[in-house]
């Protein structure tokens, strides 16, 4: 037999093409319909352990395991692929429902009765949405980025304990954009079971937050054992549903209300003007002539006095800042992004000329949004 020739081996190529083009066409079209299927039902895009079991059972098909490496690099790409056109259904879905004048999509971490839920509806008071609740911060992010949910809101920082380092990192990271901001007065209160007295009580749940920002309080309880969780909210939750006497939450008067608790002890967080500042997450920045406030984030340059002369052009400048939060940079030791908040409009020539002499000066450089500051937030 004799062996054939390249443009034998390419027809066979081709054909093999036309066959590849069809399935992945049709795939493609399935994956549309998952895509409407998983908008109708609020259901996130991604769902990593049904794909690792899909590329799995594709790679464990082949006949020549040799080409297993192939393949499963193939079906990866092929996953991002579907994915991203998800997201980009998605993303269409969004803009035809605004158009129609239908629900906007808000999502937040916790439950209702959380802070983080009194803060969307404050924020978004009156406005037509459809809310979305997640288990972590990074949850509400991915839904955002992906096109789930057009905003999102998250804690950002308390003027008891400072920044929440977490949430700093996930915008960064996301490369998300910071669209507004709500301020919520936060009371803390321990929660339990009807019946519950003080001296019940063994486990508070909380999320660490409620603890520190508490801890005056339990001080004088020592004998009271903490039990971190994802939320004060959830901690109602999971304490109202255990029957348990001897277990209490920290939480709101409105997760008590909720969730059938009674309040211990009130107002015990040691600061009486105790706030957390909330932002308003988006995957697209949005110009609004007010804008009075602008979040950016710097890396300076790894050399002695760098921060010294990158600050010194916002007083040069005459930009007022009014807040830094340092995170450190992934893999490089003793090396810091600066989240800086100032005031300001992005439309000023003189905001602009600053913020370009700052980048200038400056490894990194990225404003992360330009909007409308909450006079409430009292930080």
């Amino acid at each position: 037999m004799t062996e054939p020739d390249l443009e034998q081996l390419r027809a066979e190529i081709d054909r093999l093409d036309n066959t590849l083009v069809e399935t992945l066409e049709a795939r493609f079209n399935a994956v549309r319909h998952v895509a409407a299927y998983k908008d109708a039902r609020k259901m996130p895009v991604l769902d990593r352990e049904r794909e690792l079991k899909v590329i799995a059972k594709t790679v464990g098909r082949l006949h020549d395991k040799a080409y297993a490496p192939q393949l499963q690099e193939i079906m990866e790409k092929v996953m991002a692929v579907s994915r991203n056109l998800q997201i980009d259904i998605l993303a269409d879905n969004i803009r035809k429902r605004e158009q129609a004048g239908d629900p906007i999509r808000v999502g937040y971490q916790g439950v209702k009765g959380s802070f983080s839920h009194q803060a969307l509806e404050d924020y978004f008071a009156g406005v037509p949405k459809v809310e979305m609740n997640y288990v972590h911060f990074e949850d509400v992010v991915v839904a955002v980025k992906n096109h789930e949910i057009k905003y999102g809101v998250l804690p950002i920082e308390n003027s008891s304990t400072g920044g929440i380092t977490e949430v700093y990192d996930l915008v960064r990271r996301y490369d998300c954009h910071i669209v507004g901001e709500k301020g919520i007065k936060v009371d803390q209160n321990l929660l339990a079971l009807p019946g519950a007295a003080l001296e019940d009580i063994r486990k508070v749940y909380s999320h660490p937050q409620g603890f520190e920002q508490s801890r005056a309080f339990f001080r004088k309880h020592p004998s009271m054992e903490f039990v971190p969780f994802f939320n004060t909210a959830r901690s109602a939750k999971m304490v109202a549903e255990s029957g348990d006497k001897t277990k209490a939450a920290i939480a709101s008067r409105q997760a008590a209300k909720l969730y059938g608790l009674t309040v211990l002890a009130e107002n015990i967080n040691y600061n009486n003007a105790n706030t957390t500042r909330f932002i308003i997450i988006a995957d697209e920045p949005e110009h609004r002539p007010d804008a009075n406030k602008i979040t950016v984030v710097i890396a300076t340059k790894h050399e002695p006095g760098s921060l010294y002369k990158v600050l010194g052009h916002f007083y040069a400048c005459g930009l007022n800042m009014t807040n830094l939060e340092s995170r450190p940079i992934d893999g490089r030791s003793w090396e810091y992004f600066f989240h800086i908040d100032l005031t300001g409009n992005l439309d000023d020539p003189k905001v602009r000329q600053g913020l370009q002499e700052i980048a200038e000066h400056s490894a990194y450089c990225k404003i992360l949004g330009n909007y409308v500051s909450d006079e409430d937030v009292m930080l």
